[in-house]
């Protein structure tokens, strides 16, 4: 038993680690193999007082133009509903979806609509880019919150303007899709020259050709690979396989990525400053402006006059140290400034000054 639990050690040694090996599945996919988004106009019924009122027009509109594809004539100009609201429909459509198949349907109001809870919408064309018709939509929406309202009082959960309407969509057509040929091209969803070879040269390994190679990078982004004669009866299978493959890709470079807006700051606490010494201080200019009013003496002839009076101040903090030494990481920075009081602007600023100085081994990413 003592030998046996000593070979299974070794063999667990000898055995190659996947870790940091990523699936071809997980870095891109089939070129023309995509989502296609799908958007209509339509029209939610059964609102309970909620809907769209006098102002909208095109809401009533449409209920004419509906009524009167019923047989109902109408003046649009004549009806007064606020049962109704006017809405933007919104889907995707899944790549080599077929006829019949059902998707999620997106309704959003386009109106004044306060509440589209526990309205219907009525059948609603959904077209592509093309304007062509792929699929209908139709069914109860859902919203997930609500809006009341009382004299004087209000109260509103979540956003009870935009619902879903789950498998609300029938496809009616087939969306223009790439079918595999002799060739396809793999794309990466992040381009890098280094991934790309990494990948063409692991397809190559994998398949290997007398004929030659049957994958190469024609650039940092894009994969041709060539589908093997055995494959091309079933080449599903094919590209089933190769997306199982797994390498282990070039590391992206690093990236700060700074939002100034909400003095937010994303970043890997392993990246590396180079040697640097920081000072950091602040200066305040307070301007205040004071109005006294001038009254004139009793029985003259002045005018009361209103006199400013402005006032400036200065301060100014004095400069704080930090130095960092070979080796010191962006971690060791943050935690040095935020012990000297430094804010996240503060910080953020910072940051975009090492980056100028070429002390940050990072690209700083500013959104």
């Amino acid at each position: 038993m003592r030998y046996f639990a000593l070979f299974f050690a070794i063999a667990l040694a000898m055995t190659p680690r996947a870790e940091g090996l990523t699936r071809l599945k997980d870095l891109g996919s089939i070129e023309g193999v995509r989502d296609n988004q799908l958007i209509g106009y339509g029209l939610v019924v059964g609102l309970a007082g909620t809907g769209d009122r006098r102002q909208t027009l095109f809401s009533a509109q449409t209920l004419t133009n509906l009524l009167q594809r019923m047989g109902v004539t109408v003046s649009p100009t004549a009806i007064t509903v606020k049962n109704t609201a006017a809405v933007i429909v919104t889907a995707t459509m899944p790549p080599f979806a077929q006829p019949g198949a059902k998707v999620d349907v997106t309704v959003s109001s386009v109106g004044d609509a306060a509440n589209l809870q526990g309205g219907l919408l009525v059948m609603t064309p959904l077209r592509g880019a093309n304007n062509q018709v792929y699929a209908v939509g139709q069914g109860a929406v859902l919203t997930g919150g609500f809006a009341a309202s009382g004299p004087g009082a209000s109260k509103v959960v979540n956003h009870p303007t935009v619902g879903r309407i789950p498998e609300g969509g029938l496809i009616e057509r087939p969306a223009p899709s790439t079918e595999p040929t002799s060739e396809v091209k793999f794309q990466l969803r992040q381009m890098d020259f280094g991934t790309a070879s990494i990948v063409a040269k692991a397809i190559n390994e994998h398949y290997p050709d007398p004929r030659g190679p049957i994958a190469h990078a024609e650039n940092g982004s894009v994969v041709a690979v060539a589908i093997p004669a055995s494959y091309m009866t079933h080449s599903v299978d094919f590209l089933a396989d190769v997306q199982k493959i797994t390498v282990d890709p070039e590391k992206p470079a690093p990236k700060i990525v700074v939002n100034e807006r909400t003095g937010t700051i994303v970043m890997g606490k392993t990246i590396r400053v180079l040697p640097v010494a920081i000072m950091h201080g602040s200066l305040t200019v307070e301007i205040q402006t004071v109005y006294s009013v001038s009254q004139p003496a009793p029985f003259s002839q002045g005018s009361t006059q209103v006199v400013p009076q402005t006032q400036v101040g200065a301060g100014e903090e004095k400069a704080k140290n930090i130095v960092l030494k070979d080796g010191a990481t962006v971690e060791d920075l943050v935690r040095g400034l935020t012990a000297i009081g430094s804010t996240a602007r503060d910080i953020i600023a910072i940051l975009q000054d090492l980056r100028a100085a070429g002390a940050l081994e990072a690209d700083l990413e500013v959104i």
